[in-house]
């Protein structure tokens, strides 16, 4: 494992600046919370097998462990201990700090860059399965590199001293919900809008990043022309936009019945939303005399 930082024994004398960040096990972890208690734990330096230093450096690194305050039960850390500008690259290094009781490991894991104030550096996301097994009330030391790619501000401007590390810990998931179009909003009583919100919480959520189309109403008019109305559901935390929708239907028997490429103007649906619209297919789009619509599907169609 690459490590820039190769301090000499006689530097352990001058002064060390640690700036921990500190966040419980669960909100990091799929861990479970173990026994609380106003405990202090102390963690023991643990080194990666492919870190191969000599007794010297050892000792530099047991004093710069050492420097860090002790944790409290369930607690995982960042405790920076170096920051060197490379070319194009700030390196960072860190002692990742488990005061679990157990054995952990970590996966691709987003770590953020702060100044002082809390302000964003740079954020990037790391392959901590690299850290490898970090034994029980133990402190890992790792190297963070951050490219220019990686950075909010030039390279130059990262101060040398004022700088942590965090981990950026994941919003929890926002509850999906339904989103009416203001026509809908208009045309509805408060009854039917509370009936189609309750329909859609009851649904299992898509998956993350998932567009899936769900089929609520299927009515033929006297004229023959065919409503379709379908629920547009968005697992993605972001907004997406359609410009145009090919739809098939198929009725009772499994035959397509209908097919035809709708245009949307303006269609949005919002973040962990399920937006309800109705297609209407002329009965000149109506491949079938006789259709039954006692059990029917609608999907996209490329």
């Amino acid at each position: 494992m690459f490590n820039p930082f190769k301090r000499k024994k006689q530097e352990q004398k001058q002064e060390i600046r640690t700036n921990d960040s500190t966040v419980s096990a669960d909100e990091l972890l799929d861990e479970v919370q173990e026994e609380s208690s106003n405990e202090e734990v102390e963690t023991e330096l643990s080194l990666h097998p492919s870190w191969k230093l000599d007794e010297e450096q050892m000792y530099v690194y047991r004093f710069m462990n050492n420097e860090h305050p002790p944790l409290k039960p369930n607690q995982i850390s960042l405790g920076g201990f170096e920051l060197n500008k490379l070319e194009n690259q700030a390196a960072v290094g860190a002692f990742v700090r488990n005061s679990l009781s157990k054995k952990i490991n970590f996966n691709n894991t987003t770590v953020l860059l702060i100044d002082e104030n809390g302000t964003k550096l740079g954020r990037k996301e790391f392959d901590l399965s690299k850290l490898g097994e970090l034994p029980a009330r133990s402190s890992r030391p790792f190297i963070f590199i951050f490219g220019e790619n990686d950075l909010f501000v030039p390279l130059e401007d990262i101060p040398a001293e004022g700088w942590k590390l965090a981990f950026e810990l994941k919003k929890p998931a926002q509850k999906h919900s339904l989103d009416l179009a203001d026509s809908w909003q208009k045309s509805m009583a408060n009854e039917e809008i509370e009936s189609l919100q309750k329909f859609t919480e009851s649904l299992e959520p898509p998956k993350s990043g998932e567009v899936n189309f769900l089929g609520l109403k299927a009515v033929q008019n006297d004229n023959g022309d065919l409503h379709v109305t379908m629920l547009i559901r968005n697992g993605s935390e972001k907004s997406i936009n359609l410009q145009q929708l090919p739809l098939h239907v198929e009725d009772a028997s499994g035959e397509v019945i209908a097919k035809g490429g709708f245009q949307l103007e303006d269609f949005e649906v919002k973040a962990n939303t399920s937006k309800p619209w109705t297609f209407i297919f002329p009965r000149a789009m109506i491949d079938k005399e006789e259709i039954d619509l006692s059990n029917w599907k609608a999907y996209p169609k490329q």
